[in-house]
C-alpha cells in the first residue's frame, strides 16, 4: 500500500473516532470540556447540533481523502480535488493553533494532537 492510501485510511480513522465522539456529545456524554471550547460538561442544544454538523463534515473530509487516494473518485474531478485537499490541510492546521489555545486544558492536551495528526496527514495527502 502506498503513503497515500496508508494517510487516507488513517485520516479516515481519525476521522471516525471524531464522528463517534460527536455522536457521544449529541447524546448527552459529559465529555464537553474536550470540545467546543470546553465551557460546558453536557453540551446544550446549539451545540449538539454543531456536532451533528461536524459528523456531516468529517464524512465529506473522509470521502476527500479516499477520494485523493484514488480510492473513491474525487471530489469535482482531480484538480478540484487537489485544492479541496489543500484547503483542509490549512484547515486542520488552524485547528492545531485553535485546540492550542483554548482555554480548556483537556481540549489543549487531548484535541491539539489529533488536529495535529490530522493536520500531516492532509498534508502527506496534499504532496501526493
Amino acid at each position: 500500500m502506498a503513503w497515500v492510501q496508508l494517510a487516507a485510511l488513517a485520516a479516515c480513522v481519525v476521522l471516525a473516532g471524531l464522528a463517534v465522539f460527536q455522536a457521544a456529545l449529541i447524546a448527552g456524554a459529559p465529555l464537553g470540556r474536550l470540545a467546543w471550547g470546553g465551557q460546558h460538561d453536557v453540551l446544550p442544544a446549539r451545540l449538539r447540533i454543531g456536532s451533528a454538523v461536524s459528523i456531516v463534515l468529517y464524512a465529506l473530509f473522509a470521502y476527500a481523502a479516499l477520494g485523493r487516494a484514488g480510492t473513491v473518485p474525487p471530489l469535482g474531478g482531480e484538480s478540484a480535488a487537489a485544492v479541496i485537499i489543500w484547503v483542509l490541510t490549512g484547515y486542520f492546521a488552524l485547528g492545531v493553533v485553535m485546540n492550542a489555545i483554548s482555554r480548556s486544558k483537556p481540549e489543549r492536551l487531548v484535541m491539539t494532537p489529533v488536529a495535529l495528526v490530522l493536520a500531516v496527514l492532509y498534508l502527506v495527502l496534499a504532496l501526493s
